[in-house]
């Protein structure tokens, strides 16, 4: 049932992200960049891969490199719905006392689904917990712009 349910989650990710492409809405089209500038989906792996390396490093200063001044973020907690924190200044804040209050913890990857500035990423947090390995599965689904994080979505298993 989990396999099942992972995949569940990979095709409701999938949709958010493909949604706008199935839109009635007119688009104009956008002249083919030239090859020495990275295409957006290069652009937001980039972004995204140094924004969870300066996550795991637990670098505040950083991460804020990597945030757009109007970054949003929506936390796992609390439940049901979490909370939402906006601008980088205020999420920068949240996320210095995070590290604080969780030194050991680490986010591993499993999956990342990239479409232009869009990005669902697949992760298992991991900690100690009363002295035992504890871990959490959950998706983030990101809003790359401009090469920075705009927006960092989170929800977890269970």
């Amino acid at each position: 049932m989990r396999s099942a349910n992972r995949h569940l989650v990979v095709i409701l990710c999938a949709a958010v992200l493909f949604g706008g492409f199935f839109s009635t809405a007119k688009t104009r089209e956008v002249p083919m960049s030239p090859q020495n500038v990275p295409s957006a989906e290069q652009s937001t792996r980039t972004a995204i891969n140094n924004f969870n390396k300066a996550f795991n490093r637990h670098d505040a200063d950083a991460l804020a490199e990597f945030l757009t001044d109007d970054t949003v973020f929506e936390d796992t907690s609390p439940a049901p719905d979490g909370r939402r924190i906006d601008g980088k200044a205020a999420v920068v804040d949240f996320w210095r006392g995070w590290f604080a209050r969780n030194s050991d913890a680490h986010f591993d990857a499993e999956e990342t689904i990239i479409t232009g500035n869009r990005a669902v990423v697949l992760w298992v947090y991991r900690k100690m917990r009363n002295g035992q390995p504890w871990h959490i599965r959950g998706v983030d689904i990101f809003t790359v712009r401009n090469g920075k994080v705009a927006a960092k979505l989170a929800y977890v298993k269970g």
